[in-house]
């Protein structure tokens, strides 16, 4: 997947380092916060104490490292950097997505869009949500409206079957976006993990997530200002492999557990498969309701 060169990529942009201070719960999505979670339920630990290993109330004392913590990624000037470089991919996919957004929310849910902020970090960062590290994966933080990203993580999906291709990754960003929009709705709330379960308002709210990455990517290469080339079928293909790759049951059997459905917080593989499908092919909100609150235009 490539940016068009020539497109337009100004708007908000990401920054380097942490966010603020405050809440303790993070909505993950990616590969380390279902590792993360599967790993401690599987090994006997208690949900309830789950809330403690997504952030902590304390901050850290190191709020990230490579460059200073709040500035921009200075690289990361053309769209041919996007194609080049994850971090700038990650970046421009964050440009491409509020634009997306701006206008699918107030269409479909008659909600108007705020974008969210969106730090790319190294090892540690401290978000609004407590601290975290690249094992924790990328994730949301409602609590300051960002998007924290540790672009190591896209290496990591690899070895859990997953791919690093350039679509796959735009996959994650646009799913922790996903979480954005729910925070909007109102919705991001009903998730808890201490309550897990393969019915559980979890595995909803991280497949319905799912799903809005799918109406992104159905977006996203329409369109005078779009900033992608044409999605191919073999790129959506790559994407559909990195869902499949975090769904519950993969990361599980992968980790050398038994696959305990009464665990699960994300979906299976072949749900996050289906959701992210259903919001590419249909671009349409009505297709992601998994909480069935018929809200939607």
């Amino acid at each position: 997947m490539t940016f068009r060169s020539g497109g337009d990529i100004s708007g908000k942009r990401a920054r380097t380092g942490g966010g603020g201070r405050g809440g303790v719960v993070a909505a993950g999505g990616g590969l380390g916060t279902v590792v993360l979670i599967g790993l401690y339920l599987l090994l006997g630990g208690s949900p309830g104490q789950l809330g403690g290993l997504l952030g902590s109330e304390e901050p850290a004392s190191q709020s990230g490292s490579g460059p200073e913590a709040g500035s921009e990624l200075e690289h990361c000037q053309t769209p041919e950097d996007g194609n080049k470089y994850d971090d700038c991919r990650v970046d421009f996919t964050g440009v491409s997505l509020d634009r997306v957004w701006s206008e699918v929310l107030p269409e479909q849910a008659g909600i108007d869009y705020t974008e969210p902020e969106r730090v790319v970090f190294e090892q540690t960062t401290q978000s609004g949500c407590g601290a975290a590290s690249a094992a924790t994966g990328p994730f949301y933080c409602p609590a300051d409206n960002t998007a924290y990203f540790d672009t190591s993580f896209f290496q990591q999906l690899e070895s859990f079957g997953g791919s690093s291709a350039p679509l796959a990754q735009m996959y994650i960003v646009a799913h922790e976006f996903g979480h954005h929009i729910q925070n909007l709705e109102g919705t991001l709330g009903l998730s808890n993990y201490d309550d897990p379960g393969e019915d559980s308002n979890a595995v909803k709210i991280e497949l319905q997530a799912d799903c809005y990455a799918g109406i992104w990517a159905s977006h996203a290469d329409k369109g005078e200002d779009a900033l992608l080339e044409p999605i191919t079928k073999e790129q959506v293909a790559e994407a559909i492999e990195t869902a499949r790759a975090v769904g519950d049951d993969n990361i599980q059997s992968r980790s050398g557990g038994q696959v305990d459905p009464d665990s699960f917080t994300h979906g299976t593989s072949e749900q996050r498969q289906e959701s992210f499908l259903a919001g590419y092919q249909s671009g349409s909100m009505k297709s992601c309701d998994t909480l069935g609150r018929g809200a939607y235009k």
